[in-house]
């Protein structure tokens, strides 16, 4: 079964490397951008067929490793 976890910071958590997307956007004539936010995304593969007990796993997971779930959000997404 194949997964993605992804990683993004809490709204109202300062950015930095967002806005320095951001900017860098405009400066090479990309208009339109309002707001760039960046984030981390991980595909996994794992065994098995049980959707539940994979989001459990992977909830784990990001709660554990993936995420610094005092600044970040996550989401897991099956593929």
């Amino acid at each position: 079964m194949k997964a993605r976890v992804t990683v993004t910071l809490k709204s109202g958590v300062l950015d930095p490397q967002g806005k320095a997307i951001e900017g860098a956007l405009k400066a090479l004539g990309i208009e339109g951008v309002a707001s760039v936010r960046q984030g981390k995304v991980f595909d996994v593969e794992i065994p098995g067929t049980d959707r539940r007990t994979a989001e459990a796993a992977l909830s784990e997971a990001a709660e554990r490793l993936l995420a610094n779930t005092v600044i970040e959000d996550y989401r897991v997404e099956f593929v």
